[in-house]
């Protein structure tokens, strides 16, 4: 009987985890798609910063700034237009530069789907580097995951990311478990999530969230 009630105990509390694991993505789902987000981007564009800016003009870098400062004042619509402007007509690395923060500025204001789009001509251009058009997949697919896409073909990509050893992978199973979790697969989630906090070599942001979510939904 003792055997019995424990079994029956072990159910109950495995349900109610998976009921906080479920909850918990119409609580924070947007929360830890926004964190995400500000982290790789952040990343992004550091490193492109790095690989490009010594040879671009003053100018570009100017306008680049001009768009980041209407942004910070709530002028998303000046800033858009900016920013698109100079990804048409500046040097590669600014123009690679204005789209990302182009789409994420979509993103932001309120239309994923819009932004995914701009994200997945992004990962689709041959002419910029792998470590791009991978991030603009990761990137993408959270803004598909937002605008609540079924079958989003950047969510497939992600997926397949995931899979890999590329730079953007622990980022890709981020986002794999945010879809679990929004598509009410709570236990892929959290084994996911689990497998994350526990990996040595992701990112602190990365390990930090899916360990904070595993402690939300009571998994400690």
């Amino acid at each position: 009987m003792a055997d019995e009630q424990d079994v029956l105990l072990r159910e109950i509390n495995e349900d109610l985890k998976q009921e906080r694991l479920a909850k918990l993505w119409n609580t924070y789902g947007n929360y830890a798609i926004a964190a995400a987000l500000a982290l790789v981007l952040g990343v992004a564009g550091t490193k492109a910063w790095q690989s490009y800016s010594l040879s671009q003009h003053q100018a570009q870098g100017e306008r680049l700034a001009k768009a980041a400062r209407l942004a910070d004042d709530g002028k998303s619509k000046d800033a858009l237009g900016e920013l698109q402007a100079l990804a048409k007509d500046a040097g590669k690395g600014y123009a690679m530069l204005a789209a990302f923060q182009a789409a994420a500025l979509t993103g932001k204001e309120g239309d994923p789907a819009k932004a995914a789009t701009m994200y997945a001509a992004l990962a689709d251009d041959g002419g910029l580097a792998a470590i791009y058009r991978e991030l603009a997949v990761v990137l993408g697919a959270l803004q598909e995951l937002e605008s609540g896409a079924k079958g989003g073909k950047l969510l497939a990509r992600a997926g397949e990311l995931a899979k890999g050893n590329g730079p953007w992978r622990f980022n890709a199973r981020e986002v794999a478990a945010l879809a679990a979790l929004s598509g009410g697969e709570t236990k892929a989630a959290e084994v996911i999530f689990k497998e994350l906090s526990q990996a040595a070599q992701a990112p602190g942001g990365v390990k930090s969230r899916a360990a904070e979510m595993l402690k939300m939904a009571g998994n400690n």
